[in-house]
């Protein structure tokens, strides 16, 4: 292990290095990334449909090239996973990373090159350990095994010879061969299909290990913990890893997870890292522990575009680069990357906190909010909201979602939250009343709605039974991987669903 801790760590500081550079030269770098990839594929299929030859700077490329979903992209994906070849990109494409959402029961099938895999999915992964490490100097990771909660690999049904999964799971069949000395569980069980048996054999297999780091969706790693502890009869993940010292985690807010966590590892050398990355692309790190937000990653071949709010569901909706986005205002993310997607459309939003360097919060999902009454009500706010309601009442979270309730000829509209706590709060009318206020604060158009409840009465809760999330997600088959709980939504389908089960017997 020495000779690999020696060989890391001078590709960290080398690595270390070139992020200075593109946090200095951002526009350069950008641009650069841009013109590599319309280069990269002009002759294909897609290229000679839009002209790539003909393109030589961005304002060209928005002309050219329309902004898409992954309804329009659809056609082209599914000629891929027949095996046809350069279509979207100028290099097969053997695998495919499924990706079905919160809210759709369709599954996406996201294309993932081997140029993706190396410049930006494993690269962002072997960016954490940089940034760590840089933070962190005394620390090193490489000292114990590495815990990565994942998903499951299946064979793609048009052809054998290519691959499909949760893109945890495509990343740890692509891992080079020397991560298997510091990776726990083995391969055959991190790739298991059933969740609920996986869970059970990563708790057995794992409790003995020397596991250093975690990385992991808050809410699946809480489950994996859980029966690690019911395996052990601790209460303490430290009396069974006492070497753990950092938590990488991503794909839902950590807000109502951080109390549930400290709780779990009492440790003040326990150490926590945001990321942002998705089926479509490694996005950005959170890199300064002092910080919540996170540096936006310009070099991993994805060039990014981002289209006000208010604009995503015109016809010809506007789109900025990054020169031009504008500190605290929400846009929907667009990439173009080096797996084939083309102005693309991935759902998520986000504000930027700074610039040179560019730094960004996670905001929501275009799809996920409530404006059913002018509202605006988005998962920002929700998350901040319930966060302060949980402070001052005594209170923690385990899931929750939202929903309208519709004006009818003797009621007023209204928001009708369900949330599972494992911890109640000491006064749920105080926790409702904090709830509220908190969110006039920070959205303008909800506290006017609100106004003297004339179009939009008090915040209604409901109290979750434990493990109704849970049970809805095993009903949809969405346990595990990548799947999360639809936290906001303008219609009632899923909050109706979850109330349902929620009458139910224990």
């Amino acid at each position: 292990m020495p000779l690999l801790n020696s060989i890391v760590s001078w590709v960290s500081i080398k690595r270390l290095n070139q992020i200075e550079l593109f946090k200095k030269y951002p526009l350069e770098v950008q641009n650069e990334t841009l013109l590599k990839l319309i280069y990269s594929a002009k002759n294909t299929e897609w290229g000679k449909k839009y002209n790539y030859l003909s393109i030589s700077n961005y304002e060209q490329f928005k002309q050219n090239v329309p902004i898409n979903t992954y309804e329009k992209l659809k056609p082209w994906v599914d000629r891929l996973r027949k095996g046809e070849t350069n279509i979207l990109w100028n290099t097969d494409i053997k695998w495919f990373a499924k990706s079905s959402g919160t809210t759709s029961s369709r599954s996406k099938y996201i294309p993932v090159s081997n140029d993706a895999l190396e410049s930006c999915h494993l690269r962002g992964g072997k960016d954490v350990i940089a940034l760590y490490t840089k933070f962190f100097p005394g620390k090193n990771l490489l000292n114990g095994k590495a815990l990565t909660i994942g998903g499951s690999q299946q064979i793609n049904k048009y052809n054998n010879e290519l691959f499909y999964g949760d893109l945890s799971a495509v990343l740890i069949n692509n891992l080079p061969f020397w991560t298997n000395f510091i990776t726990t569980p083995d391969k055959s069980i991190a790739l298991l299909d059933e969740w609920e048996k996986k869970i059970e054999l990563m708790a057995v297999n794992t409790i003995n290990e020397n596991v250093k780091n975690i990385s992991g969706v808050p809410s699946w790693t809480m489950v994996l913990i859980k029966k690690i502890f019911e395996i052990t009869g601790k209460n303490n993940l430290l009396d069974i890893w006492p070497n753990i010292e950092l938590f990488v985690h991503g794909g839902v807010s950590f807000i109502p997870y951080r109390e549930q966590f400290k709780k779990m590892i009492p440790s003040k050398e326990m150490n926590y890292m945001e990321t942002y990355n998705a089926s479509e692309g490694f996005f950005a790190i959170q890199d300064n522990p002092n910080s919540d937000d996170m540096l936006l990653m310009l070099d991993y071949g994805i060039f990014y575009e981002f289209v006000p709010i208010n604009e995503i569901y015109k016809e010809q909706p506007k789109s900025y680069n990054l020169e031009e986005v504008e500190i605290g205002k929400n846009y929907a993310i667009i990439i173009t990357t080096n797996g084939g997607l083309w102005r693309y459309m991935i759902g998520d939003t986000v504000k930027f906190t700074s610039k040179y360097p560019f730094k960004i919060k996670i905001t929501g999902r275009t799809k996920h909010f409530i404006n059913a009454f002018g509202e605006e009500l988005i998962i920002d706010n929700a998350q901040e909201a319930l966060r302060v309601a949980c402070k001052r009442t005594n209170a923690a979270i385990r899931e929750f979602t939202a929903a309208p309730i519709y004006m009818a000829k003797n009621q007023k509209g209204g928001h009708e939250w369900l949330i599972e706590f494992s911890k109640l709060p000491n006064n749920i009318e105080h926790f409702n009343e904090i709830l509220d206020t908190t969110l006039k604060s920070v959205n303008s158009d909800y506290e006017a709605k609100r106004y003297k409840n004339i179009s939009l009465d008090f915040p209604k809760i409901q109290i979750a039974k434990e493990g109704v999330f849970y049970k809805w997600l095993k009903i949809k088959g969405k346990l595990g991987g990548q799947h999360k709980i639809p936290r906001l939504s303008n219609q009632r389908t899923h909050i109706d669903e979850l109330l349902e089960l929620n009458k139910g017997k224990d």
